[in-house]
C-alpha cells in the first residue's frame, strides 16, 4: 500500500496515479461515440499496458462496453483515435480487429444454441485438411482446452443445453483458443461459481505469462482487487481517474465510480411481516438421467416477507424457480396463492395467478431484441391497457414513463431498442416488466447480475417497498452479502434440497455456508 501521505494524495477522484512506467500497446485517444439523444463516451482516453490486468470500472451506463466494442470492432466512434504499437489503427469490424489480435468476450453472449461446444468453438475458423472439416481434430482440440479449464463438458453436447454458467465458459474458452495478443473480458464471472472463477484467475495468470494483454470489466470489485493492475474509471461518459490498484483501495473505486450521487448503505424501515401469501408442498423436478433437480421441497412465503434463497451453483435454486413459475413440465408438487391451490401449470397462468419470474438471464429469456425499451416494459401487462377492443397508446405511454422514472432507467426516448441500453439498464426494464403485473409474488433469480453498487441499490430500494406494500418477494443470489443484508428470511439449498432456513438475525455468512455444503464434502476437507 501506498504511504499516508501518497495515500491522501490518491483518495481524490480526479487525479491520476504518477508514474506509470510500464509500456503501453493499445492507447485510445479523445474516443467520442455519440447516439441519437446520448452521448455514451466523451473524449474519453484509454491506456493499455502490455501483460498487465488492465481493469476497466464504472456505474452501468458510464460508456465501459461502448468503449470495449469500439476497441473490439463491434462499433465505430464518432471520432476519436485507436493507436496499436503507436500506430493507428481502424477496427472497422470485428474480423479486422482480430486480424489486428484484438478478441472479446462480450457481456452479452454470442453463442450459437443450435450448435455442439466444439462447433462454437471453432465457429469461422474451422480447421481443414484440404477443403474438407477436420471434426476429430476440432473435438481433440475442445477437450484440451475443457481440461485445461477444468470443465467436465460434453464437447458434441449443444450448448443451448448448458446452464448459463457454462455457456459462459465455452464463451470464455472460445476467446482463449483464439490466441489474440489483447483480451477483452467483458463481465466474465457473470456467471460462473466461485471454483470456476478461480480456474479463470488461473486462465488469466497463465495468458498473463505467456504474453497476453487482458482488459478486464466486472462490477464485482472485490474480484477486480484481487486480479487487476491497473484501474480506469468511467462516469457518465467520462474518464475520471486512473490508477495502480496496489496504490488504491475500493472506496477510492466507489466514489471514483458515483461521485457526488454515491448512494448511502442500504437500510430499510422496519416492515410488518403478515399473513401468508404462498405456500409450497413437496416440489419435485425429477433430473434427466435419475435423481432430482429439485428434491421434495417445502416452504412458505408471507405478506411483506423478502425471502432469500443461496445455495452454489448448481444447488437447484433456478430450477426452483422454474418450477413455481411454470417453466417446468415435468414439476410436481402443490401451489397454493392465499390459501387457493393452482392446478394450471402454464406460464401465463401462473402470472394470473400472481407469480412472476425475474430471470437470470435477460438476453435468453428476459427481453424481446427486436423490440423498444416501451414495448419491453408492457409485453406481460398489455391487458392492463385496453379500452374495448383497442389497446390505449396514451394507457401505455404513461405506464412505461412512469417505470423509467420509477426505477431510474437510462434512456433518452423509450422507443429506441432495448439493445441501446446498457446491461444494468437492461435488467431493469426486465424488473419494470414484472412489477406492471402487480404479482402477489416476485420471483428475483440474480436481479443484480452485472448490476454496478447504485444499480444495486436501487433495484433492492424498490424489493423492499413492494413488501412493504404487502408484496411476497423471493429472490436468487450468489452474492452472500446481499441475501443477509436484503433478506428477512433466508433459505439454503444444496443438491435440490433445502438445508438451512435462517431468521435474519441467525444469518451468519458462516452458518450459510456451512449449510450450502451440505452434500459437497469430498475426502480431505474439500467441497465439490
Amino acid at each position: 500500500m501506498a504511504s499516508t501521505q501518497e495515500t491522501e494524495m490518491i483518495r481524490e477522484p480526479a487525479e491520476e496515479i504518477q508514474p506509470i512506467e510500464d509500456e503501453v500497446i493499445l492507447r485510445a485517444e479523445q474516443i467520442v461515440k455519440v447516439y441519437p439523444g446520448t452521448t455514451a463516451l466523451n473524449g474519453v482516453d484509454f491506456d493499455v499496458y502490455r501483460g498487465k490486468v488492465n481493469v476497466l470500472v464504472g456505474e452501468n451506463g458510464a460508456g465501459k462496453s461502448t468503449l470495449m466494442k469500439i476497441l473490439a470492432g463491434v462499433e465505430q466512434p464518432t471520432s476519436g483515435h485507436i493507436y496499436l504499437h503507436g500506430k493507428e489503427i481502424f477496427n472497422r469490424s470485428i474480423v479486422e480487429a482480430g486480424e489486428n489480435g484484438i478478441g472479446i468476450i462480450s457481456q452479452e453472449m454470442m453463442i450459437f444454441p443450435n450448435l455442439s461446444v466444439t462447433e462454437n468453438l471453432f465457429i469461422g475458423r474451422e480447421k481443414k485438411n484440404g477443403i474438407v472439416v477436420s471434426a476429430k481434430e476440432q473435438r481433440e482440440e475442445t477437450v484440451r482446452i475443457l481440461n485445461r479449464m477444468e470443465q467436465k463438458i460434453n464437447p458434441d453436447q449443444l450448448v443451448g443445453e448448458l446452464r448459463v454458467g457454462q455457456q459462459q465458459i465455452i464463451e470464455i474458452a472460445r476467446a482463449i483458443s483464439e490466441k489474440k495478443q489483447i483480451l477483452i473480458m467483458d463481465e466474465p464471472t457473470s456467471a460462473l461459481s466461485n471454483q470456476e472463477v478461480r480456474v479463470l484467475f488461473k486462465l488469466i495468470r497463465d495468458l498473463l505469462a505467456g504474453g497476453v494483454t487482458i482488459i478486464y470489466i466486472s462490477h464485482k470489485l472485490e474480484e477486480l482487487m484481487q486480479i487487476g493492475d491497473y484501474v480506469t474509471v468511467l462516469r457518465d461518459g467520462n474518464k475520471v481517474a486512473c490508477a495502480k490498484i496496489k496504490d488504491i483501495d475500493l472506496p477510492w473505486i466507489i466514489r471514483c465510480m458515483i461521485g457526488d450521487s454515491m448512494k448511502d448503505q442500504i437500510t430499510f424501515a422496519p416492515r410488518e411481516i403478515g399473513e401468508e401469501l404462498m405456500r409450497v408442498e413437496d416440489m419435485t423436478l425429477p433430473r434427466v438421467g435419475g435423481g432430482f433437480a429439485v428434491d421434495h421441497v417445502s416452504f412458505t412465503v408471507h405478506k411483506g416477507e423478502i425471502l432469500g434463497l443461496y445455495g452454489l451453483v448448481g444447488a437447484g435454486r433456478t430450477e426452483l424457480f422454474e418450477c413455481l413459475c411454470g417453466y417446468a413440465e415435468d414439476a410436481i408438487g402443490d401451489i397454493y396463492i392465499r390459501g387457493k391451490k393452482i392446478k394450471d401449470k402454464r406460464i401465463d397462468d401462473r402470472i394470473r395467478d400472481g407469480i412472476i419470474l425475474v430471470p437470470e438471464d435477460r438476453q435468453a429469456e428476459g427481453l424481446i431484441p427486436t423490440m423498444s425499451v416501451a414495448g419491453n416494459i408492457v409485453l406481460s401487462s398489455l391487458k392492463n391497457y385496453l379500452k374495448g377492443f383497442y389497446l390505449s397508446s396514451a394507457l401505455e405511454k404513461q405506464a412505461v414513463e412512469e417505470k423509467i422514472k420509477e426505477i431510474n432507467i437510462k434512456v433518452a426516448d423509450p422507443d429506441e431498442l432495448v439493445t441501446s441500453l446498457s446491461g444494468g439498464n437492461q435488467q431493469k426494464v426486465v424488473v419494470s416488466r414484472a412489477l406492471l403485473t402487480h404479482p402477489t409474488i416476485l420471483l428475483l433469480d440474480e436481479p443484480t447480475r452485472g448490476i454496478d453498487v447504485g444499480a444495486k441499490a436501487e433495484i433492492f430500494q424498490i424489493v423492499n417497498d413492494l413488501a412493504a406494500q404487502g408484496y411476497g418477494i423471493i429472490f436468487v443470489s450468489t452474492e452472500l452479502k446481499e441475501v443477509i443484508t436484503v433478506s428477512d428470511r433466508i433459505l439454503v439449498m444444496s443438491k435440490g434440497k433445502i438445508t438451512g432456513d435462517f431468521m435474519k438475525e441467525n444469518a451468519t455468512e458462516e452458518a450459510l455456508v456451512t449449510a450450502s455444503a451440505i452434500g459437497h464434502r469430498l475426502e480431505g476437507g474439500q467441497y465439490a
